[in-house]
């Protein structure tokens, strides 16, 4: 494969650095070239052995297409599949039991519990049994050898004090679940993070002489369980620790976990100075000292007032009740948007708001688990807690639950759209010549702290970085400004 442009002085860093026979670590900024600089390591290494793998089908698939004949690209489930009995495969096919017969089999009734508004609301056995379930899932996409209480999430909207009792509670029946799907004998289907868990306690080996891991900082402590015992390989790690946005599945930081002579790209492709700037500065909060570098021969530019409103290619939410709102203002200005999300998951909020509407319980989507009637659920939305779902409760209430059925149909496509609308987890890893990023971020931390969560913070980083050419930033702007004071103080 014939290289088509000359390294820069920190990716012949990184190259030099992977010549060696230890492990490396790469610091890679966002759209700082760590695709094209795993490519240059590939070529270094001649016909030896290699593994690429990717987090997902797509983009290992994109990968094959770029890298050497000698380097095999696959995502870490791919590994885990060929390399179980097909007797545990072929379970991964079965119909999965579902979370109110679970609770049921284990004898696990309703339970009353406190909000944090202080509300005693039940948690019905459908609820009680997700929770199951998704705790047996956060264990297997960890190195943990047995399940413990930090598997186990429960709604953000039950009092602290209670969700710690409820841990304690749930925590033998989460054993149990795991036990069963453990079990080499039984015949009940199992999800695919059992299936990887079962393989990575069997301490596979990956037969490559060198393993490429891309976007290391969002890998599961299983994924770093199974390449901590590859002895035999060479193993380059990437990923920019600042795009870490998945804690909520049990994702962990590897690259602050990852012990390994360390290289950086800090030089973006993306952008220009301007937003390298505004990055960087974002990421001074978090504690990081070496400033982003942007492209001088790249224009761009940043609007701060909302006056100007400039056309866009993307908007960027945080939340998908933000972008379900988003969506509707662009049909009702007679654009033609695309939003990044299936029309089943908009029907399950009108479904969801029609139970709740027709008092009934909702037990998808999430965001109306604990919801016993409709005025709970405006009740909630309009308290310091419930904001986020705000923009959600507007439109059923405004416009009825038909509307937003409605909306489940008219997303365009993607190539005839005017812009697309997306969560900033799902445009992880894309760009736009034109970008707005909507006021949805939480940028204060809880009980009256003026400063945000690490999280949050990580998570708009991701957002800001995700622009060519033109940044809307009009709605974030003030919040930024005290952000950035808070800084010099």
């Amino acid at each position: 494969m014939k290289r088509s442009f000359i390294p820069t002085a920190e990716q012949a860093a990184v190259i030099e650095a992977a010549r060696g026979a230890g492990d490396l670590k790469i610091k890679a900024f966002a759209g700082a070239g760590k695709t094209s600089t795993l490519q240059l390591v590939a070529e270094q290494f001649g016909e030896r052995r290699g593994m690429y793998l990717a987090f997902n089908r797509e983009i290992a698939a994109s990968a094959a297409r770029r890298f050497p004949a000698h380097v095999d690209s696959r995502t870490m489930h791919s590994l885990a599949w060929a390399g179980v009995d097909a007797s545990l495969r072929n379970r991964m096919s079965l119909q999965g039991e579902p979370p109110h017969e679970l609770a049921a089999r284990y004898g696990l009734g309703a339970l009353e519990v406190r909000t944090v508004t202080g509300k005693a609301v039940e948690i019905a056995p459908f609820e009680i049994g997700r929770m199951i379930a998704e705790a047996r899932d956060r264990f297997c996409r960890s190195a943990d050898l047995r399940p413990a209480l930090q598997h186990i999430v429960v709604d953000d909207k039950i009092d602290e004090a209670v969700a710690a009792q409820l841990r304690v509670w749930l925590l033998p029946y989460v054993g149990r679940m795991w036990e069963e799907g453990a079990a080499t004998r039984t015949s009940g289907a199992i999800s695919p993070d059992v299936l990887l868990k079962r393989w990575a306690l069997s301490e596979p080996r990956i037969e490559a002489d060198f393993i490429l891991f891309d976007e290391a900082q969002d890998s599961d402590g299983v994924m770093l369980s199974v390449l901590g015992r590859q002895r035999h390989a060479q193993i380059i790690y990437v990923g920019d620790p600042y795009q870490q946005i998945y804690e909520w599945r049990g994702a962990v930081n590897a690259m602050e976990q990852i012990h390994a002579p360390e290289r950086a790209l800090t030089e973006s492709f993306r952008f220009g100075a301007t937003f390298a700037a505004l990055a960087s500065r974002l990421l001074a909060l978090l504690g990081e000292r070496t400033p982003i570098r942007g492209q001088d021969a790249i224009g761009s530019i940043m609007v701060e007032d909302p006056a100007l409103a400039p056309p866009v290619d993307a908007i960027l939410c945080r939340k998908n009740v933000t972008a379900i709102w988003q969506f509707a203002a662009g049909l009702e200005a007679g654009e033609r948007p695309a939003i990044r999300m299936s029309p089943a998951e908009i029907l399950a909020y009108a479904e969801g708001a029609e139970r709740l509407l027709a008092g009934q319980r909702a037990f998808r989507p999430a965001a109306f688990s604990l919801f016993e009637t409709w005025s709970d659920a405006q009740a909630f939305a309009r308290s310091a807690f419930g904001q986020d779902l705000l923009p959600l409760v507007r439109i059923v209430d405004e416009l009825g639950t038909g509307y937003l059925r409605a909306l489940a149909q008219r997303s365009a496509q993607a190539d005839a759209a005017d812009y697309v609308i997306s969560t900033v987890h799902r445009a992880k890893g894309l760009e736009w010549k034109r970008v707005k990023v909507a006021d949805d971020f939480r940028l204060r931390g809880p009980d009256g702290n003026p400063m945000p969560e690490d999280d949050e913070l990580r998570l708009l980083y991701v957002a800001l970085t995700r622009a060519q050419h033109v940044l809307d930033i009009s709605g974030l702007r003030d919040e930024l400004l005290r952000l950035f004071s808070l800084r010099r103080q």
